[in-house]
């Protein structure tokens, strides 16, 4: 499926190309996007032009940090008018709640989830339609860019729990360090943030209850027609349910507000079935967990599921055709090939 993004994404990439010595218009051009999308935050780029543009720039800077260099100045502005609801809302809990419902009218690549556990609250982000070996650009724009928006309701003395990533530390870490202002975690079983529940609940100074209704009608308006399909919509909950080991059917037809029956039925609408779309969001979440770092394959099954190291092993070859070991070896042998670069 193709997806879109609103190509204020863009924003910051001219000058982050430029600090790093490349020619941002070249690069724009090799990605298949037009300029003058730059001069038009709204209007909708592909996902997968972005994430090409983001990868091949750190390539060709030969840079591991270019998405979260974007990151860095990023603004609540940025985020039009999902961002004006968030400034609507009381708490920013709620803020987050809001762009949880509204996600999709600026990305939609992006899954965002929320879960509180104890005192603590995730904060997990996942993308949609990623090619495993070229994510990190992305998803540590995307990361980036969250954390970013917790400060600017927070202050720029507030510090996360933990921020994690599931691909490999770069060589050097300066940059995170920067951003971030504290050690991060890589290897991780998710990419996101962690934070105190309770640092989420202070009231925000430019809560308007007018304005959040008038904002909240117009997204709703423009959420119901995009009518997204719902085999899409279970493909959603699924990427973002996963993780947690909560993702039988009747989980996500919770999530949804219907039963069980009725997500069957409406999925065989459209020539769907739970089972397959599950287990190709299975297979995504696996090539991306074979291809950062040197997970055991007994932490990988508990990941995506499996009672066993063995069964995730037999399930894995039978769906990618190899052994996770291959693919690995596979993966290492195409990213040391030039003609790859």
């Amino acid at each position: 499926m193709r997806y879109l993004i609103r190509s204020s994404a863009l924003t910051n990439y001219i000058r982050v190309a430029r600090e790093v010595g490349l020619d941002p218009y070249r690069q724009l051009s090799k990605a298949g996007i037009r300029r003058s999308v730059l001069l038009d935050p709204a209007a909708m780029i592909s996902a997968e032009a972005m994430r090409r543009l983001l990868a091949a720039s750190a390539r060709a800077a030969g840079v591991e940090d270019f998405g979260l260099r974007m990151a860095e100045t990023r603004q609540l502005t940025d985020l039009g008018p999902l961002g004006i609801a968030m400034q609507g809302e009381p708490t920013l809990r709620r803020a987050l709640e809001s762009m949880v419902r509204y996600l999709r009218l600026q990305s939609e690549t992006i899954v965002m989830t929320i879960e509180e556990v104890d005192d603590l609250l995730i904060i997990r982000e996942a993308l949609l339609g990623e090619s495993p070996a070229s994510q990190r650009q992305s998803i540590e724009l995307v990361v980036g860019g969250m954390y970013r928006l917790l400060r600017r309701f927070l202050g720029d003395s507030w510090k996360a729990q933990s921020i994690c990533f599931t691909h490999p530390a770069p060589s050097e870490s300066t940059t995170h360090s920067r951003v971030f202002g504290m050690p991060v975690l890589f290897n991780q079983d998710f990419d996101g943030i962690v934070c105190r529940a309770a640092e989420l609940e202070a009231p925000l100074v430019s809560y308007d209850p007018v304005m959040a209704r008038e904002v909240r009608q117009h997204l709703d308006n423009l959420l119901a027609e995009s009518d997204e399909a719902y085999p899409e919509k279970v493909r959603r909950l699924i990427l973002a349910l996963l993780p947690s080991g909560a993702c039988s059917v009747e989980h996500v037809a919770e999530h949804l507000g219907v039963d069980r029956r009725t997500v069957h039925r409406r999925l065989s609408r459209h020539g769907e079935s739970y089972y397959t779309i599950y287990n190709s969001v299975r297979v995504d979440l696996a090539r991306r967990l074979a291809t950062t770092g040197d997970r055991p394959l007994a932490e990988m099954a508990d990941l995506l599921g499996f009672a066993s190291a063995s069964a995730f092993a037999r399930w894995f070859g039978s769906n990618l055709g190899c052994t996770v070991s291959v693919w690995r070896t596979r993966l290492t042998g195409s990213q040391n090939d030039p003609s790859e670069a």
